[in-house]
């Protein structure tokens, strides 16, 4: 947990201390060296120079993951994290990465890691599309868009279910709340693969 959590820190500061002509950013050094001071200050630096490349990646989620291994470092008592959730944050991880750089890391993958890998990816592609829901319908929380999209018949109502049934499982994977191994069956693979096929119908003009 400890090195993966280094490893996201790295990427981050490695991202805001490129050159302009290789990002297309432009940060001062003043700005680069607030924005390295710590973990926090990066996610802000990341959220706010490079979010068209994080669209439908939570840094929440990382954040949730680096304040855990902060208990476990600097508050431990010999007790060590769960499995699952060390190859929930190693696959959040590669996916940044992936997004910051645009590069596909080769890492041998678990299966959990896999069926993870492939859902978050889905998700990622749903929330690019609910992004281009016109602005009259997506101007609320995720939720409450879908409810507005289901009184105005945009989706039925099986399809709104469906659609948060996929979403509940998204965010109690990415808090640890349930496992991977046994959440991600073929049949919610499945869903999330349906609720894509929904996402871009509606975000279409």
């Amino acid at each position: 947990m400890i090195s993966i959590d280094n490893s996201v820190e790295l990427m981050m500061q490695t991202y805001l201390q490129l050159p302009k002509r290789v990002t297309g950013v432009s940060i001062s050094r003043t700005e680069r060296e607030n924005y390295c001071r710590n973990f926090p200050s990066l996610l802000d630096g990341i959220e706010q120079h490079a979010a068209e490349k994080i669209v439908g990646f939570d840094l929440g989620h990382i954040e949730w993951f680096h304040r855990l291994r902060n208990q476990l470092y600097h508050d431990g008592n010999g007790l060590t994290v769960e499995r699952a959730k060390v190859e929930v944050y190693a696959e959040l991880a590669q996916r940044l990465f992936e997004a910051l750089f645009g590069v596909a890391l080769e890492v041998p993958d678990t299966d959990n890691m896999r069926r993870y890998g492939e859902f978050i990816d889905t998700w990622a592609k749903i929330e690019r599309h609910l992004r281009d829901v016109p602005e009259t319908e997506r101007r609320f929380p995720t939720t409450r868009t879908l409810m507005k999209l289901q009184a105005d018949g945009k989706i039925s109502q099986s399809e709104f279910a469906k659609f948060e049934e996929v979403r509940n499982v998204r965010n109690k994977l990415v808090h640890g709340e349930i496992e991977p191994e046994t959440t991600l069956s073929s049949r919610i693979i499945e869903a999330a693969k349906e609720v894509l096929i929904v996402a871009a119908r509606i975000s279409m003009p």
